[in-house]
């Protein structure tokens, strides 16, 4: 399939209806976790607010996105809270109190596979000044499938004086890249 990148309505039908004529021998080559999708092997779309089909993705994952993000809190919690410092004053329930309202920006690329959306949504508990997005990443293999998340993005920097810096919620301005984690 040609590395294209689904950014309209039209666009996405049209990228299902080419992927849907792929012979299903050429779709997946080499068994699980070979010709997996990176940032070296697909196109990243520019940002954009999101349109429909990315809101529906968002809607497909909302349950599995707020309940992973409360999970992966108390878990970093454990070992290294800085990455949700940001955060540390709120309840689980204002941590995940977003809604598709808050889902902001969206970037996708297409794979073999199917669609890798990267998206950005606003923690509507927090001010929109600081600290108060979370970046995840979300696939879905076609219009009759069902979204899944693949992860939410959690940040591990190296800083010049040796030290490191840890955070998974971010700012307005931090920009929405390719993620594995």
């Amino acid at each position: 399939m040609p590395r294209t990148v689904g950014r309209t309505s039209f666009q996405l039908s049209l990228l299902w209806r080419v992927y849907s004529q792929v012979p299903q021998s050429r779709q997946r080559k080499g068994g699980a976790g070979r010709d997996r999708a990176t940032e070296e092997t697909v196109n990243l779309g520019p940002p954009h607010a999101p349109k429909e089909e990315s809101i529906k993705v968002f809607n497909d994952i909302k349950h599995e996105l707020k309940k992973s993000l409360v999970h992966i809190r108390h878990e970093h919690n454990k070992h290294e809270p800085e990455y949700f410092a940001a955060v540390d004053h709120l309840s689980d329930s204002d941590l995940a109190g977003f809604d598709a309202d808050d889902f902001d920006e969206v970037r996708v690329a297409s794979s073999a596979y199917g669609i890798h959306l990267f998206g950005r949504v606003r923690i509507p508990a927090l001010p929109e000044d600081g600290p108060a997005y979370i970046h995840f990443r979300a696939f879905t293999s076609g219009p009759e499938h069902d979204a899944k998340l693949h992860s939410i993005h959690t940040e591990e920097k190296d800083e010049p004086d040796g030290g490191k810096t840890f955070r998974a919620i971010f700012t307005k301005n931090d920009a929405l890249e390719w993620f594995d984690t």
